[in-house]
């Protein structure tokens, strides 16, 4: 069982600009439409954990449902979701242990974790067992950070780094437990 991380972030560490936009993400030409192992990642995961703000946004997107695997939305204040997403995607509350409990019940063992809150929130607890993060050469100057104070260290191993499109840099870290 693990969970893992999947992020573009800025060179200043935010993963959303001031006012929660995310078109710099794209600000690096990309003729090829490569995918940056996305692809690859997904197919390993068993489903998606994600915040309420980060599903508001991907569902504002005007594109079709991004996600090929179940999505749960992490929300203590929300009681139902859009009918659009019935069969897409499902609110879970909780602790976190108990968020995992149910979800590894129903057989999902390997979990991608997203949104700013929700990885801040795994991470605070000891949660989250790899970080695969893209850097965006540009500077944003605030915004949603990707990390928030934590009790304690954490300790990652480095597992790689690959260079895309001659400007972004992707690392791929592993827990040390």
């Amino acid at each position: 069982m693990s969970n893992s991380v999947y992020v573009g972030t800025s060179l200043d560490g935010y993963i959303s600009d001031r006012n929660g936009g995310l078109d710099w993400l794209q600000s690096i030409p990309n003729p090829d439409n490569l995918d940056f192992g996305w692809a690859a990642f997904m197919e390993r995961i068993d489903a998606v954990v994600m915040g309420r703000k980060t599903f508001e946004k991907v569902s504002s997107f005007d594109c079709d449902w991004p996600y090929t695997r179940p999505v749960f939305v992490l929300s203590n204040t929300l009681t139902f979701l859009p009918e659009a997403y019935e069969g897409k995607a499902a609110l879970i509350s909780g602790s976190l242990s108990d968020v995992l409990e149910t979800l590894h019940r129903q057989g999902h063992r390997e979990l991608y974790i997203d949104g700013g809150m929700a990885v801040q929130s795994f991470l605070k607890e000891d949660l989250i067992d790899e970080m695969i993060i893209t850097t965006i050469p540009i500077l944003l100057g605030g915004g949603t950070p990707l990390f928030g104070e934590l009790p304690d260290h954490s300790a990652f191993e480095h597992v790689r780094t690959d260079v895309f499109l001659n400007a972004m840099v992707q690392t791929h870290y592993r827990r040390k437990k």
